[in-house]
């Protein structure tokens, strides 16, 4: 089936989502979601264990079992609806899709590829269901392809078997065998987490560099927030089956659009602590314990407009907006906090400082030339034109 697609003239909508619900043994795992990527762009799709973003790609690839059931929403892939919920699974339109036009790289390549047939061979079999190449042909592409990815020894990488390869070389194996094909989708899955961090820098860039080069649309599973900073154009954060919010990475770590959002996106954590609004006429303050902070412009309207004077609403702010210094201190009296630091933690080019701030534990990312230590009484200054404020009751932003 062929849908009509909206084309300009740089991108091609490769995977349309649409309010995709999928069920096992009728407990809804994945609720009503909605993602889009386009050619030439990678989507991240992150969150906790049992966010459904894995469900989420295995129904994409047609590889969920036979227990699940897609209850609501179609899937289109390159103009064609895979999946609907009103039709049942068409594995012989699958297979025309998967390998050529749509791909996977699994998290564990010892678990993907058959121990007992050499690397080559796994790769070459793609090619040959897929293609009408001679074997010489086949054998030729399948080197060129193991080049492209890093694999500088091609001739013995293909005689090779997966337990004679590192875990890099195996993971680029797994990469080759996914973009062999030039297919328009790949979809990647946790492919770095087994792999140390020099080689998951490697692997990750290499992943961009053919994103770029041959425009295919990419969908990258992942748990790890700072990687999908790294490679994702835009990130789609899941919570218990349902879309939270999609935006680009800086996006989702200035404007998070509720709770879940602001505290899973950003390492360290973003801190939380209640506070008491009070509005007197135009001047709009949060109490947090004995500490009376003044809310700037840019933030207290939307205090005054949601009539919050008298309510607790939760403030956030980021442990790189808690200062020490004592410029920042002496410019921002109305924003001052103090405390005795906790725990004292050197971590190279910055200091991490936990204090507890009215039975709240906190977090100051500050400079290592801070001369605070453990013990030590602080004085901290909030950058309060940073601060985040939720709805205590809805957990939804009040001031993004």
């Amino acid at each position: 089936m062929k849908v009509e697609q909206q084309k300009d003239s740089k991108q091609k909508k490769i995977v349309q989502i649409e309010d995709l619900s999928v069920s096992f043994d009728g407990m809804e795992v994945v609720k009503h979601v909605n993602i889009e990527v386009n050619s030439g762009e990678i989507v991240g799709i992150v969150g906790e264990s049992g966010s459904g973003k894995s469900i989420t790609s295995l129904t994409l690839m047609g590889l969920l079992s036979k227990q699940a059931q897609v209850t609501s929403g179609k899937i289109i892939v390159d103009g064609e609806v895979l999946r609907e919920a009103d039709r049942p699974f068409d594995e012989r339109l699958y297979r025309r899709f998967q390998g050529s036009r749509m791909s996977m790289i699994f998290q564990e390549p010892m678990t993907s590829l058959n121990p007992t047939k050499k690397a080559g061979v796994q790769v070459d079999e793609i090619v040959r269901l897929h293609t009408d190449l001679e074997k010489e042909k086949r054998y030729e592409k399948v080197l060129e392809t193991f080049q492209a990815v890093g694999l500088k020894d091609a001739k013995k990488v293909y005689d090779s078997y997966p337990h004679q390869l590192s875990g890099g070389m195996r993971q680029r194996v797994m990469i080759a065998m996914a973009v062999i094909l030039h297919p328009d989708l790949i979809i990647a899955d946790e492919p770095t987490t087994a792999l140390d961090v020099t080689i998951q820098t490697q692997i990750v860039e290499l992943l961009k560099d053919i994103n770029k080069s041959e425009q295919n649309a990419m969908l990258f599973i992942t748990h790890d927030l700072n990687l999908a900073r790294r490679i994702c154009h835009k990130v789609v954060v899941m919570k218990d089956g349902v879309v939270q919010q999609v935006d680009t990475p800086q996006a989702l770590y200035n404007t998070p659009c509720n709770l879940f959002v602001a505290g899973f996106i950003g390492s360290p954590q973003m801190n939380f602590m209640d506070a008491k609004c009070t509005i007197k006429g135009n001047d709009v303050t949060l109490t947090v314990g004995k500490h009376v902070l003044k809310v700037p412009a840019s933030k207290k309207q939307a205090l005054i407009d949601g009539g919050y004077d008298g309510k607790t609403v939760v403030l956030g702010i980021r442990p790189e907006d808690v200062h020490d210094s004592q410029a920042f201190i002496s410019n921002s009296p109305d924003s001052v906090i103090e405390s005795t630091i906790k725990v004292y933690e050197l971590l190279g080019a910055e200091v991490f400082l936990y204090f507890d701030l009215e039975g709240t534990q906190m977090t100051a990312r500050v400079n290592p030339r801070t001369t605070l230590r453990t013990g030590d009484h602080a004085v901290f200054a909030l950058d309060m034109e940073k601060i985040h404020l939720f709805d205590k009751d809805t957990e939804l932003t009040i001031t993004n």
